[in-house]
């Protein structure tokens, strides 16, 4: 996609993992310049080194988004440094994995802090400022199709990184699939507020997704890759990000295999549920 240099787009969590597909794909395919946020400093200036491979302009931010005035210090930092930032792509996110009642309150101050508070506090602050903001996207006519190039451009953009699990109940995580809920439902309720202002809001609420840290063998994990149970990064920031720019989509679940797995898990007997419990290995 071709665009007038200025537009920014802000990755958090940018630095590896999705957040780093996100980067790329906005860079590389969009053409966006890239602000990189994360609190891996090392892997920061080698992410926004390979972002910048493709011929746009990065900055990073090392900053932990779990501060309480975080959204603040990144919002200034924008300011200060004159970003016109078109998409903000909330990404940053952490997922803890074990009985509540064992979990660390310091670590679920950070879960909620990164997951509620300073996403919503960087939503708040950006999407006043996109509702003054004329796009400067510009849409060529030989990468889609006409009614897509037709499609109005938007004000600004909002990408929020919720969870499958938001739908569901899942002993364990119960931290993490709450928080991602609120994310979902926060961002259903702010695509209303914003449509008229022409700044469009997105739940991402991906399944599983291979990036290279799920226990199976290469064999089985093409198996999964095929029938859509397991998706990889680059496939789902892809999507992600053409329902963005391309849809008027309040939430974007990719993976059909998922449509079908949710229901099933929410309609699952308690009983069902326990026995499943006594096979994680985790003192309940």
């Amino acid at each position: 996609m071709a665009k007038a240099s200025g537009a920014w787009a802000l990755v958090t969590g940018a630095s590896s993992g999705i957040g780093l597909r996100y980067a790329t794909a906005l860079a590389r395919d969009y053409k966006y310049n890239v602000l990189l946020v994360s609190n891996q400093e090392k892997e920061l200036v080698t992410a926004a080194a390979q972002v910048a491979a493709f011929g746009v302009e990065t900055k990073t931010l090392y900053i932990n988004l779990a501060e309480k005035d975080a959204a603040d210090r990144v919002y200034q930092f924008c300011h200060d440094n004159r970003l016109d930032i078109e998409v903000l792509v909330n990404n940053a996110g952490i997922l803890i994995f074990d009985a509540f009642r064992q979990t660390d309150p310091r670590k679920i101050e950070t879960l909620l802090m990164l997951h509620i508070v300073t996403m919503t506090k960087l939503c708040r602050l950006f999407a006043a400022d996109m509702v003054n903001h004329k796009s400067q996207i510009t849409i060529p006519s030989d990468r889609f199709p006409k009614e897509i190039r037709n499609h109005k451009s938007q004000n600004g953009y909002i990408l929020n990184m919720s969870s499958m699990s938001a739908w569901m109940a899942m002993p364990s995580i119960s931290c993490y699939n709450a928080s991602k809920s609120y994310v979902l439902n926060f961002s259903k309720a702010l695509w209303y507020e914003l449509r008229r202002n022409n700044v469009r809001v997105l739940a991402v609420t991906p399944g599983s997704t291979d990036t290279g840290l799920l226990p199976f063998g290469p064999v089985f994990g093409k198996i999964l890759r095929f029938f859509g149970i397991t998706m990889s990064p680059e496939k789902l920031v892809s999507r992600a990000l053409k329902v963005l720019f391309f849809r008027r989509k309040k939430t974007c679940m990719p993976g059909a295999w998922n449509y079908i797995i949710v229901p099933i898990i929410n309609h699952l007997p308690d009983w069902l549920v326990i026995t499943a419990m006594k096979k994680i290995p985790i003192d309940w």
